[in-house]
């Protein structure tokens, strides 16, 4: 325990510190370039100081420094600039010179009408100047995201970055569609070469996206002589255009970290088959060989998991030799181990099956003429049973010559019975859906489809038929909780408990609830919610998931390294130039999500606020002083863009005023600068509102 209170500790005050600087930097850009031009700066403060609520305050000469109460931004308080609508006025007022009569000249603001401003207040300077104090923070902001990148990149430091590589598809998505496997070096999208991982995220999500012709990717595949091009037809289903790609793996188990969130180093899954054989994996060991097959990429070890899931496989290592004070000593030695088969989780119960919601290219339920929207009612003359099995039952068959029922919808209210005669191929990934929520993936047939939360069946004896779960009962909500006895365990490995919401309007969270058992602690037991004809209110029966005899789950816990290359440079000058593409890359990235925001290509609910920004914060913190740098790059980068957008209250509300009076030779009137200051603290406190009820959970992301 004590080691996790050192460790969020130290964290916290790292991300304290970043988050600080990032809000620092901008308010510093404002108050020095104020006071060079001759303003009278009163406050300085990191936070709000809402109704006087501070931390602390000093003050040095005439400007008061303090750290206000509400850590959600700073300010700097100068004579004659206002923010707040309801004192603008009364601020303004306070700007003038106290003798209105007097007929003296302050840079030039003489006033034939009235009285002058007070030469050292913010409104007595030119408009160039005013320019300048206002869109300093923006530029300093600009140059930290530069300066942070340059020290992150540069030849001491590196940042670890995930290739353009493909480690797993998720079942039903586009780039499961298309064919694409793990492995494959994706080069290009729309003829723009990708190196990093997140140039993908950022090419799809963020790109000019025309969802019906969809995209051109280039892939490099192992084994394949040339480069291919493939058509990937991006989805929006969960706010933002994505494929369903997840970054590479390589064939080493997860390497010991120092990390001050995970005590443990994790290279198999805790109560896994990986977890409990004998010897033991460690964390770095580089497999090299499953039975007779050598092993040189992480494809081989997915496909020939998935093609012998209910068979004991032999997994040799290649493992550093360590002395006896723990060091290596540069030599290495090979071990082989025996890992049994692992169990699927059963509860006793079978859901309908749902229709066909995509069909993989190049497969064999594409060349049998299955198309979404189809139900496989039948597998050779029998009832296909529980949809969940199903992946198994085909895959055990692979090369075997099946026929499926189709039930095919004719018209509206229709629909017509066919027999399809399909010869599987061999498995080439794993089926279980990997999302949130997913559809259910066979890839010996290649179809991936939906299944219904309302029960078809239940086993007798089972833990659901125990439980007085009943056919025809719909299940609305999913609770998994962890063993009891596991606090500490969990709490390292990562598991905590997890609510589903079985929404009769989405019919992909069954397979998510299914998928997230096999990774759970045993022990882990499940909370169901569910309704039953007649009933006024649903019942919660709380189920503990068995092992099933016949029906194992081919992933047989281990955890992969995830593959990286250092984004390092070689020489100060390459850091520069690395520093500015990343800071440009951050800028430009900000400024596109803001523009799809306002075309809805990405959705409002996808915005983090304060409490995701830290939380993320903590996580690149605990992945290493470069990461957070980077991190802080992007954020830095954000504040920037997000500042300098046309809203009033916002630097560039005001930028843009100052152009109006710049053009016209005269300020807006108070009354317009009023009203617009209104609109602008209305729309701020709504996006901040917003933004935090989906920190919160308030708001539904989906």
């Amino acid at each position: 325990m004590l080691f996790y209170i050192i460790g969020y500790t130290v964290l916290s005050l790292k991300v304290a510190v970043g988050l600080g600087f990032v809000i620092f930097v901008h308010e510093l850009g404002h108050f020095l370039v104020a006071k060079l031009c001759g303003v009278k700066c009163e406050k300085f403060y990191l936070g709000f100081d809402f109704w006087g609520l501070k931390f602390c305050k000093f003050r040095y000469g005439e400007t008061e420094y303090g750290i206000g109460i509400f850590p959600l931004g700073g300010y700097v308080k100068m004579l004659g600039q206002e923010d707040n609508p309801g004192r603008l006025k009364e601020e303004i007022e306070r700007a003038k010179e106290k003798d209105s009569g007097q007929n003296t000249e302050a840079n030039g603001q003489k006033s034939e009408a009235g009285p002058l401003y007070d030469p050292r207040s913010f409104l007595a300077m030119s408009v160039p100047k005013r320019m300048a104090i206002i869109s300093a923070g923006v530029i300093m902001n600009v140059v930290f995201a530069f300066l942070m990148a340059v020290v992150a990149v540069s030849p001491w430091m590196g940042v670890p970055t995930p290739p353009c590589t493909v480690g797993e598809t998720l079942s039903g998505d586009p780039a499961w569609q298309a064919g694409l496997r793990p492995d494959d070096e994706i080069l290009e999208i729309a003829g723009k070469p990708m190196r990093q991982f997140r140039d993908l995220q950022r090419a799809i999500s963020l790109g000019d996206i025309d969802p019906e012709k969809g995209v051109k990717l280039l892939v490099r595949r192992p084994g394949v002589g040339e480069p291919f091009s493939v058509m990937v037809m991006p989805n929006r289903s969960k706010g933002a255009f994505l494929i369903g790609l997840r970054p590479g793996y390589t064939t080493s188990l997860l390497r010991d970290r120092q990390s001050w969130i995970a005590k443990e180093c994790y290279a198999t899954t805790p109560g896994s088959p990986a977890n409990e054989a004998k010897p033991p994996f460690e964390c770095g060991d580089t497999i090299v060989q499953l039975d007779d097959t050598p092993i040189n990429s992480y494809g081989p070890i997915e496909a020939r998991l998935a093609r012998t899931p209910d068979k004991t496989i032999k997994v040799t290592v290649e493992r550093a030799i360590k002395n006896a004070k723990g060091a290596p000593t540069g030599k290495t030695e090979r071990i082989t181990i025996p890992v049994a088969p692992n169990p699927m989780r059963d509860l006793g119960m079978a859901m309908k099956m749902g229709p066909v919601t995509a069909v993989q290219q190049g497969s064999p339920a594409a060349a049998a003429g299955i198309q979404p929207g189809d139900e496989i009612s039948q597998l050779d003359g029998v009832p296909v049973g529980d949809p969940i099995r199903l992946p198994d039952r085909l895959d055990r068959r692979a090369g075997e010559r099946v026929v499926l029922t189709i039930r095919r919808p004719s018209t509206k209210d229709h629909f017509e019975n066919k027999s399809i005669a399909v010869r599987l191929r061999q498995p080439v990934d794993l089926s279980l859906p990997l999302g949130v929520t997913g559809s259910f993936g066979v890839s010996s047939l290649g179809v991936a489809y939906s299944i219904v939360t309302t029960v078809d069946g239940v086993t007798s004896g089972g833990p659901a038929a125990k439980a007085g779960i009943q056919s025809g009962d719909r299940i609305v909500k999913a609770t998994v909780k962890p063993p009891k006895d596991a606090t500490l365990r969990y709490s390292d490995f990562g598991q905590g408990i997890a609510m589903l919401p079985m929404d009769p309007d989405n019919d992909t969270w069954w397979p998510a609830l299914m998928s997230l058992l096999q990774q759970c602690l045993p022990g882990t037991t499940v909370e169901l919610t569910y309704t039953r004809d007649h009933w006024k209110e649903p019942k919660t029966a709380t189920l503990t998931p068995i092992d099933s005899a016949n029906w194992f789950n081919p992933n047989r816990g281990f955890v992969f390294e995830p593959m990286t290359f250092d984004l390092k440079a070689r020489s100060f000058g390459d850091a520069f130039a690395l520093g500015g593409r990343e800071t440009l890359d951050s800028v430009t990235m900000v400024y596109r999500t803001v523009q799809k925001l306002s075309t809805n290509q990405v959705s409002m609910r996808l915005i983090s606020g304060p409490v995701t920004i830290v939380q993320v914060a903590l996580h690149y913190a605990d992945q290493g002083t470069a990461e957070l740098l980077l991190f802080l790059t992007l954020l830095s980068a954000n504040l920037a863009v997000i500042n300098f957008l046309p809203i009033p209250m916002l630097d560039g509300g005001h930028f843009v005023l100052l152009c109006y009076e710049g053009i016209r030779g005269k300020p807006a009137p108070e009354s317009v600068q009023v009203v617009l200051s209104y609109i602008g603290l209305a729309l701020v406190l709504a996006l901040m509102i917003w933004a935090v009820g989906l920190d919160l959970g308030a708001f539904s992301r989906r």
